[in-house]
C-alpha cells in the first residue's frame, strides 16, 4: 500500500503506510492551552515521559530527522503539546495528514514551580481526556531508573482519562543487554493491574536504534485501534 492508496477525503484509514517514517516530517503548532489544538482529524499518537527521558531523540530516530524535535539539556524546556506531522499534506479537500505525533511536556523536573506543575497537569488532563482522536500515549520509562513514583501518577492519571498507554523502554543501551529481558518483565509486573496499560513493554534505544522498528509498528498498529 503507498500513501496514495486512501480512501477519498477519509484520512487514510484501514492503513498507514509504513513508508512514512522515512519521509521529511515537519512541526506544525505548539499548543499551551487547548484552545491552540489543531482541529481533530488525523489519529494523534502521544509521547510522555519524566524531563530528560529521552523523548526528544526518540522522536527524531523514529523518523530518521535529526533535530526535528529539539532535544536540550535543560530539564522540563518543553512545556507545550508540540505536534509534528508527515510533510505534503495540504490539509485541504481532504488532504489531511495520516497520522500525527504529539510531544507532550516532559514532567517530574524537582526545580519545576508549583504553578508551572499545576499548569502541566490541567494542560496534559484536560488533552487526554477530551480528544477523541489520541489513540495512544507511549510512555517513556529510562532504563537506568525505572518506574518512579511520578511515573505512577501519570498512569494514575491515564488510568483515569481511560486513554490507553504502553511502557518504552529509552536508553537501553545504557545498561547490559542481559539485563533488559528482566527489566521488561519487572515492567510489566509493575503494570499488570492498571486498566489502561496495554500488556506489553519496548524496548529502544535512540542511539543505537534498537527497537525502532518495533515501536513503528506498534505506532501504526495503535493508530487504527489495534
Amino acid at each position: 500500500m503507498t500513501g496514495t492508496d486512501q480512501s477519498p477525503g477519509t484520512n487514510g484509514l484501514t492503513e498507514i503506510d509504513p513508508s512514512l517514517f522515512i519521509r521529511p516530517w515537519v512541526f506544525i503548532r505548539g499548543v499551551p492551552a487547548m484552545k491552540f489544538l489543531p482541529p481533530e482529524g488525523p489519529p494523534e499518537i502521544a509521547l510522555a515521559g519524566r524531563s530528560n527521558v529521552g523523548k526528544s531523540s526518540l522522536i527524531n530516530a523514529l523518523i530518521g530527522q535529526k533535530g526535528l524535535a529539539r532535544t536540550s539539556n535543560t530539564p522540563g524546556r518543553t512545556q507545550e503539546l508540540n505536534y509534528f506531522v508527515p510533510d505534503g499534506f495540504s490539509g485541504e479537500g481532504g488532504d489531511l495528514p495520516p497520522l500525527a505525533l504529539v510531544d507532550m511536556p516532559g514532567y517530574g523536573y524537582a526545580q519545576a514551580p508549583k504553578e508551572q506543575v499545576e499548569k502541566w497537569t490541567k494542560l496534559v488532563f484536560d488533552y487526554l481526556r477530551g480528544r477523541a482522536t489520541l489513540k495512544r500515549v507511549y510512555m517513556l520509562i529510562d532504563a537506568r531508573h525505572g518506574i518512579k513514583k511520578n511515573d505512577e501518577e501519570v498512569f494514575s492519571l491515564l488510568d483515569k482519562a481511560a486513554v490507553s498507554y504502553q511502557l518504552v523502554l529509552t536508553k537501553t543501551d545504557k545498561i547490559k543487554a542481559a539485563g533488559v529481558p528482566r527489566l521488561i518483565a519487572e515492567t510489566l509486573e509493575r503494570i499488570r493491574k492498571r486498566p489502561a496499560a496495554y500488556p506489553a513493554v519496548l524496548a529502544t534505544s535512540s542511539e543505537k536504534g534498537s527497537g525502532l522498528d518495533e515501536l513503528r509498528e506498534a505506532i501504526l498498529l495503535a493508530a487504527h485501534g489495534g
